[in-house]
This record gives structure tokens, sequence and C-alpha cells, in this order.
């Protein structure tokens, strides 16, 4: 791996950090800045490196670093909210790989790509809750109860998010890569 890849996957996981605590605590999950962070470096690094960059946040956080919305640690993995953490690593990847496949996208083919890694995102963020809450906590919850909690409420903020990554990720993209910096 390049010094400047290493670099750039960092700079994205601080970023990532840094969308942790621009929080608004409105429900059990908290809006942040976090998934807009995600998809950027999809946007920015691609795939391979936008997932990494996820990765390293995640780690980081696991391992006692309190960069997670609640805290950090090894005992984070039981938080109901967790599963969207995991989701940033498989959503930095699909919308990196969406990049990739359209080469010159035009804003309505970014929105698009956005999306569906936010659909990623949400798909594994509410199938972890169900899983803490039925199986750890030992509470019903059901896929439409998942849905109301960890999906309804964020929907339309996370569709303005998608449209502000997209108008910072067009103009982004061409002038990093003019400057060469990717």
């Amino acid at each position: 791996m390049k010094t400047r890849d290493l670099v750039l996957v960092g700079i994205f996981a601080a970023l990532t950090i840094v969308g942790t605590f621009i929080k608004i605590p409105i429900t059990t999950v908290p809006v942040t800045l976090q998934f807009f962070f995600c998809a950027l470096a999809g946007i920015v690094l691609g795939s391979r490196l936008g997932a990494l960059s996820q990765l390293v946040y995640v780690i980081l956080g696991l391992i006692g670093i309190p960069i997670f919305s609640n805290g950090g640690g090894i005992g984070y993995l039981l938080q109901p909210t967790f599963g969207y953490i995991i989701g940033f690593v498989f959503a930095a990847y699909i919308i990196g790989k969406g990049k990739e496949f359209i080469k010159n996208s035009s804003f309505f083919s970014l929105y698009f790509i956005l999306f569906i890694g936010l659909i990623i995102d949400y798909l594994i963020g509410v199938a972890y809750l169900l899983l803490i809450v039925n199986l750890y906590l030992h509470k019903s919850m059901s896929i439409a109860s998942g849905i109301m909690t960890g999906v309804v409420p964020f929907l339309i903020k996370d569709m303005i998010l998608l449209l502000l990554v997209d108008a910072v990720g067009v103009k982004l993209v061409p002038a990093l890569k003019k400057s060469q910096v990717i």
C-alpha cells in the first residue's frame, strides 16, 4: 500500500470519528454525520480503501477508544446500534464499487449509488438491532418495529444527507484528481 493511500485511509477514519461527535440525540439511534464521511470515503477512496478507512474506525472503537456515539470498547458489540457501524464498512465498499463502475457519474447516478449504500447500512443495522434486542436483551422486537425504530425516523434526514454527500462528492473528486491527491 502506498503512503498516500495510508494517509487517505487515516484521514477518512478521522473524519468519521469527527462525524460521530456531531450528533443530535433524538431516539435510541442518535443522528450523526458518520454516514456522511463513510459515504464520502467510498466516493473519494473507492471500494477497497473506503471500506478500509471504515474498518480502521471500527477497530479503533472496539479496542477501547471512545469514538462511537456512546463510547467504545469490545462491549460495544452488544449495543443495539453497533450494526450500523458495521454497515459503514460495507456501505463504503458498495459506494466505492458503484463509483468505480460508473467512472463519470452524474449527480443522479451518484445519488443512486449513495442510496444503495444507505440501504446496505440500514439492512445491516436493523438486522443487528433485532439480533441484540431479541437474543441478548431478551425483549421482543418484530422486523416492522426494527424498521420503525432504526430506519423511519432517519429516512428523511438521511435522504437530505445523501444530497449533501452527492453535491460535495461531485465537486470534490474532480478537484482531488486535478491536484493529484487521488
